[in-house]
């Protein structure tokens, strides 16, 4: 049976239980533990997929093809593992599947109601979560004392008490406000977060203290007198320079040992060796480059933070600081690529949705196709690439994709639905979103061309497997004259055109799938990998 860690969280939100329970989940698997990992939205939305990303952040697309939060992320780059849609649940998941079975007699006619269908409903999701796995680690969004997480707070809280569950341990993270006029750090905040957990009826037995100043000793005593945990239960989490220090930080201060007591664990001893090499080389690295990154969500950086973590990945393999210049695709179309990127030392245009900042983004590609700059252009970056080709070379003037100009003569890039309704593709995995169009989600093969940047930077191998998440395809129709014309496709897939590479530039690489869903810490993704190392060596072209 699994055994269950609850991460809940109190005081405010954003206090970084996503890092904590992946930090947590991290050290277990490096202990030899099978881990499992859980995070539940208690929003009503059925997934984050048609949420705006400045709303949400990034949409985190998992190998079966489920739009989830983005603390999915977190959990495979801290675990070096692939974690699948049971990873993931919502309100809105959770009243649909009650709704519907409602609907279809399930019930045989009762009163459906919060407890005791619903509350049922999320321990059997739980559960579901937890097969296979030694220890489940389950984050609850939000705050106590949310009304939205109030039936989940009642599932956890009945788990203690099911027959079918072999353990639970209850970890609620927290903010110490340090109160510089009094030069005092305050417990009451988190005095009251736990008095209302345990009027739910939880009482948790470990404190994650946030706090941007250290917490005395007498202080800790203090607090873990307060809200009743031993003291080797109250771990600080101050900020770190990297999210990837965490880990390192709560093993220093033997977090495992309470959680290992409490769960009859035995002896805990992570293998962390690698992880704190890695870690000193984000930290203190040897070398440094620049990569201007073109987007069109800087307003939240969370929108592509999948993207920043996995250039941190590549970076820290190759002992090089990734410094990340932020260019707005906007203003490129007011003020020329050259005065944002000139200083850069590598260009990548990130995905997207919609009209705004396209032009900007292909005179970004234009510029580093003509300066012999390193590209790196993934998803609607691979596409403008081809647009950007076939405007000015090969004279198309019009080259569009029917995503913004639905009546271009040249539809380089056109939605799915053609090329399935052209070719009969059934092999592929799509999904009908509600709000309109035919999205293709998840993890497909890819074939790459022999002799390709593409096959040499995934270590030769004929076939990779990556992950999408997009409406529009590159138009198979073209592919012959951009060939022609020194564009060469070297990644396919089903017949889709998955990658297109510039053979006698230095380094131009367009990928419609998204490279950085893959990349791990101790495992960074070979496409970004080989872009930051073309980045380095152009930049550096005799390193010390």
């Amino acid at each position: 049976m699994t055994k269950y860690i609850f991460v809940t969280g109190g005081v405010l939100s954003s206090l970084g239980k996503g890092i904590t329970a992946a930090s947590i989940g991290a050290l277990l698997k490096h202990s030899g533990k099978q881990v499992g990992m859980l995070k539940i939205d208690p929003y009503i939305n059925v997934d984050p997929g048609t949420m705006s990303p400045l709303e949400h952040g990034e949409v985190f697309v998992t190998k079966d093809g489920a739009e989830t939060d983005l603390d999915i992320g977190n959990y495979e780059r801290f675990l070096d593992a692939s974690f699948l849609r049971t990873s993931n649940f919502t309100t809105g998941q959770v009243y649909s599947s009650v709704i519907e079975r409602e609907r279809s007699g399930g019930y045989l006619g009762q009163t459906i109601q919060v407890v005791p269908h619903i509350v049922g409903e999320i321990v059997d999701r739980i559960k579901k979560a937890g097969e296979g796995h030694e220890i489940l680690v389950v984050e609850l969004g939000g705050t106590v004392g949310d009304i939205e997480g109030l039936p989940y707070m009642e599932a956890i809280r009945m788990m203690k008490h099911d027959d079918e569950v072999e353990g639970t341990f209850f970890i609620h993270v927290t903010l110490i406000p340090f109160i510089k006029a009094a030069g005092e750090h305050k417990s009451k905040p988190t005095q009251h977060s736990v008095q209302e957990l345990r009027r739910i009826g939880i009482t948790p037995q470990m404190i994650i203290a946030r706090s941007e100043e250290r917490l005395p000793k007498t202080f800790k005593k203090k607090l873990a007198l307060a809200c009743d945990v031993s003291n080797d239960s109250i771990i600080e989490a101050m900020d770190e320079q990297t999210i990837y220090a965490v880990p390192l930080s709560f093993l220093q201060q033997n977090i495992l040992a309470p959680i290992s007591k409490e769960l009859e664990l035995g002896e805990l001893k992570p293998d962390m060796e690698q992880w704190d090499s890695l870690v000193k080389k984000i930290v203190s690295p040897k070398y440094h480059v620049t990569i201007g990154f073109v987007g069109k969500y800087l307003e939240l950086k969370e929108s592509y933070k999948s993207l920043i973590e996995a250039l941190i990945h590549s970076g820290a393999h190759l002992d090089t600081r990734v410094a990340i210049h932020w260019v707005d695709s906007e203003k490129i179309e007011t003020q020329g690529a050259e005065a944002l990127l000139r200083d850069c030392d590598s260009v990548l245009v990130a995905g997207g949705f919609g009209n705004r900042g396209v032009e900007g983004k292909i005179e970004a590609i234009r510029y580093a196709r003509e300066n012999n700059m390193p590209y790196l252009g993934i998803c609607l970056g691979m596409q403008l690439s081809i647009v950007e080709y076939a405007r000015n070379v090969l004279g198309y003037e019009d080259a569009n994709s029917i995503e913004f100009n639905p009546t271009t003569t040249h539809p380089m890039i056109y939605l799915i639905d053609n090329f399935i309704d052209q070719s009969g593709e059934t092999q592929l995995r799509t999904h009908h979103s509600p709000m309109g169009g035919t999205l293709r989600l998840g993890e497909y093969p890819c074939e790459t061309k022999a002799g390709s940047k593409l096959r040499a930077a995934y270590n030769n191998e004929p076939l990779i497997y990556e992950r999408h998440r997009h409406r529009y395809e590159a138009n198979p129709t073209y592919r012959e004259a951009l060939e022609n014309a020194g564009m060469i496709v070297t990644g396919e897939s089903h017949g889709l055109i998955e990658a297109v590479e510039i053979p006698k530039h230095p380094w131009f690489l367009g990928v419609q799938f998204h490279p950085e869903f893959t990349s791990r810490l101790q495992s960074p993704n070979a496409s970004i990998l080989g872009f930051v190392k073309a980045t380095f060596d152009h930049a550096n072209p005799n390193p010390a």
